[in-house]
């Protein structure tokens, strides 16, 4: 295997870790507001109908996160053994977040674990309820301190290279750095965002499927509500993100929107083909891209004629742009009009049709996140540290990448379908009716 060949296969095997991941760890990072929110409801309530809800989406959320932990790990391995050069360029100065992300992590899963394992030995709820914050604090900060990883990745600082070597390092300064803000803020709030409505999708499912018990309606209110905040707030921070790219890294900016020629009054461009170098098709809104850079209408965007042929991220990446704005936006108009129509008891909000909208909505949620990884992947490229460390030079020269290849994607295949089948036993051999039947029986047990 030559070297391009290994640079190939260390790419393609890193998106396809990184892809399986992301799912996973998302969910990770949102599930335990939700459970959290969802127990706090239910004692401010004092419905046993919240209560029982964080319960079960605590025993699933169990499932992937055991899954999550396995495929985080192949992510520590894979940068490792594919990418060595980036490691001993990086690893020196980006390492403590490493390690406060896997602090925060076990942080986390001790809380968690008191907190099943407490479940029925609380008297006073608000106290179990307590256990909850570090659950999702932990959470949290494993995606911030990932995340300003991947910050750090498309905006390197905090260091100096000299002769090859690395002097005056800052851990400190490379965790803050311009990127930081704007990232973090979009990973974490999505992430809430996408859990909300992924679970919002199955209380719409179980109501389609013929259980029209009141568990249900209150679980696909509760997260649809939740999922509208999330979303309105991604798209603030989406805002914001614009404006980090028009000054840190406006060549992937250009790119994203197929902005060729520096110029003023920029329009936005939406979906289009590319044709010859000519953009047909598109939805041009006029001077939107000038005022997502610089709030002004009139003002300068910087073109890909400003940067080297050798520098400019694949094009194609303005079809991920496109398919994450067309799903955020999607999600925010069905969520608002579901509350709505909940409130104002229109009866299509009721229709298998629009149920069956819900139930779309967690795997195009799940879609626009994984649209969002690759924009940001591949629209640093041809860099691993922007500016400074090229994909190429930072890849293994290993000949077994392929074979590599082979054998992670034979175990993603296993989790997935072992997690997913797994999932599906767990709730459907313990459903809602007969565990409310349950505690009924406790409850009437314990007062005799």
């Amino acid at each position: 295997m030559g070297n391009e060949e290994a640079v190939f296969f260390s790419r393609v095997l890193t998106e396809l870790t990184l892809s399986f991941h992301i799912i996973y760890a998302t969910i990770g990072v949102g599930i335990p507001l939700m459970i959290m929110i969802a127990q706090w409801v239910g004692i401010k309530k004092q419905d046993e109908h919240y209560i029982l809800l964080a319960r079960r989406w605590t025993r699933g959320y169990v499932i992937t996160v055991a899954v999550g932990v396995v495929t985080g790990t192949a992510i520590g391995l894979q940068l490792s053994l594919l990418w060595p050069n980036f490691m001993q360029l990086a690893g020196n100065v980006i390492a403590l977040p490493l390690f406060m992300e896997t602090f925060a992590f076990f942080f986390e899963a001790i809380f968690l674990g008191i907190y099943i394992y407490t479940w029925d030995r609380f008297e006073n709820q608000k106290k179990h309820l307590l256990l909850l914050i570090p659950v999702a604090l932990g959470a949290s900060f494993s995606a911030v301190f990932i995340t300003i990883v991947n910050a750090f990745m498309n905006a390197p600082q905090g260091f100096d290279v000299v002769n090859g070597q690395l002097v005056d390092v800052s851990p400190i300064l490379a965790m803050f750095n311009p990127a930081m803000p704007t990232k973090v803020a979009h990973v974490v709030v999505t992430a809430y965002m996408t859990s909300a409505f992924v679970l919002a999708a199955i209380g719409a499912f179980r109501l389609l499927k013929g259980s029209n018990h009141i568990y249900h309606k209150k679980a696909l209110f509760l997260t649809m509500k939740l999922g509208f905040v999330f979303s309105v707030a991604t798209a603030l921070l989406g805002d914001f993100s614009g404006k980090y790219l028009a000054e840190y890294q406006p060549e992937k900016l250009a790119a994203a929107e197929w902005h060729f020629e520096t110029g003023k009054g920029v329009p936005l461009i939406l979906y289009g083909v590319l044709e010859n170098g000519e953009v047909k098709y598109a939805l041009k809104i006029p001077f939107a891209l000038s005022i997502l850079a610089h709030e002004v209408p009139n003002a300068e965007v910087i073109g890909l004629d400003q940067f080297p042929k050798d520098e400019v991220p694949p094009l194609y990446i303005h079809y991920l742009f496109d398919t994450m704005v067309t799903i955020g936006m999607w999600m925010t108009v069905l969520s608002l009009v579901y509350i709505i129509g909940t409130w104002r008891q229109w009866r299509f909000v009721l229709s298998q049709w629009f149920r069956w909208l819900l139930v779309l909505g967690g795997p195009l949620s799940v879609l626009a996140i994984e649209a969002g990884w690759w924009l940001d992947e591949v629209g640093r490229q041809p860099w691993v540290l922007r500016g400074i460390l090229r994909t190429k030079d930072a890849a293994t020269t290993s000949g077994q990448v392929d074979l590599m290849l082979v054998l992670f994607a034979g175990l993603y295949l296993v989790l997935g379908v072992g997690s997913v089948v797994v999932l599906w036993r767990m709730f459907r051999k313990n459903t809602v009716e007969q565990e409310l039947a349950d505690r009924a029986s406790e409850k009437a047990g314990d007062a005799l």
